[in-house]
């Protein structure tokens, strides 16, 4: 297993977005990476655009049929042939320092999974200033109301985090899902406080439906994290109060 950085990004009609997105990975200051871009069987133009590339560290994969994103990711873990790991969604955006200061943050706390501060952005791509901001360090228990950790900011080292942790569950929320599942296996998620990425919000995804969002959290907590409904609810209120406060605090 080779020291480079394999990106792992899901591709479903992303016609949209996905040429801002791969430009933001061939931007960046550290080089030694692959991008596999696994096509979910898009109906729009994301193929031909992805295609119009030609850099070689960038490959599309395409699936034979549609089966959601964690699948997609699934299969870009079983193609990758780098070291690191780094997950980054089709509409996301990734500052030109996320790979080097990444890298060299994990490496510096000998860490097997690293995620980063994220800005939320428009559907454009423009940032609007509200940073969330992560803890040095966030155990399992904390992790559990306190789901901070943005898909497209983390990176994972398979030296230490072995596959079958990182490969992802059939789940709603399975990116989270995947987090609590390394974390309860005793592993320790290090936060880099350093806005490295742009988190898209796009009107009518799955993370703005809020209803769904507090059926998701539940769900999570009694079926991945096993609680009892006590411990659950108490835990959910937690979310729920957590939660808010971001969202106060990215609309102020």
């Amino acid at each position: 297993m080779t020291d480079i950085i394999s990106i792992i990004v899901p591709v479903y009609n992303a016609a949209k977005y996905i040429r801002e997105t791969v430009e933001s990975v061939l931007a960046q200051t550290y080089s030694d990476w692959e991008l596999l871009l696994i096509d979910d069987c898009s109906s729009d133009s994301s193929c031909e655009i992805i295609d119009s590339f030609t850099d070689p560290r960038i490959r599309l994969i395409k699936q034979p049929e549609n089966k959601g994103a964690y699948a997609a990711r699934n299969r870009g873990l079983k193609e990758a042939e780098g070291r690191y790991i780094a997950f980054l969604d089709a509409d996301d955006l990734w500052e030109k320092e996320k790979l080097e200061h990444q890298l060299a943050y994990l490496k510096d706390n000998n860490a097997g999974f690293v995620f980063t501060a994220y800005e939320f952005a428009n559907s454009d791509g423009v940032g609007n200033g509200s940073v969330v901001h992560v803890p040095k360090i966030l155990p399992y228990k904390k992790a559990l109301h306190q789901t901070i950790i943005f898909t497209s900011t983390v990176m994972i080292d398979r030296n230490i985090v072995t596959d079958d942790l990182i490969t992802m569950p059939h789940i709603k929320s399975e990116d989270t899902a995947t987090w609590w599942n390394i974390l309860k296996a005793g592993y320790t998620a290090h936060g880099l406080d350093e806005n490295l990425v742009r988190y898209r919000r796009v009107s009518g995804t799955l993370s703005a439906n809020k209803i769904e969002a507090l059926r998701r959290i539940w769900n999570l907590l009694r079926k991945v994290a096993g609680l009892n409904v006590f411990a659950a609810s108490w835990h959910f209120c937690l979310w729920a109060v957590l939660a808010t406060w971001r969202r106060i605090v990215k609309n102020k």
